[in-house]
């Protein structure tokens, strides 16, 4: 089975970067990061199709980067220009299946342990 492992979170200052990881094994279709802040619902921030294609949550476009190195295993979320709100634990996410941009918490089968993600003066 698909087995995902997150690094990378941290504490940042407003306007800051992180880099978040994802390791992963098995074979995988569509990969995502979901975040989800005390409170709040898991929600959708970007996810990329096997084959390259990407989709990101309106919150983060133009900020948020996805992407995947298909020889190293690993999914990547470059965050710039990061602000209060985006602070939650951060999810990586795979399923097998097709319609990757149907970005919901339901669609995902394999998930990561999580890694929490801090934006604050």
């Amino acid at each position: 089975q698909v087995q995902l492992v997150e690094s990378g979170g941290g504490s940042v200052q407003p306007g800051g970067s992180l880099r978040l990881s994802c390791e992963y094994s098995g074979y995988t279709n569509c990969m995502a990061w979901f975040r989800q802040a005390p409170g709040k619902e898991r929600e959708g921030v970007a996810v990329v199709e096997r084959t390259g294609p990407t989709s990101y949550a309106d919150s983060v476009r133009g900020r948020f980067t996805i992407s995947k190195d298909n020889a190293d295993n690993t999914l990547y979320l470059q965050m710039n220009s990061l602000k209060p709100e985006d602070t939650a634990m951060y999810y990586c996410a795979a399923d097998q299946g097709a319609f990757c941009f149907t970005l919901r918490p339901t669609k995902f089968t394999y998930w990561g342990q999580g890694t929490q993600v801090t934006v604050s003066s």
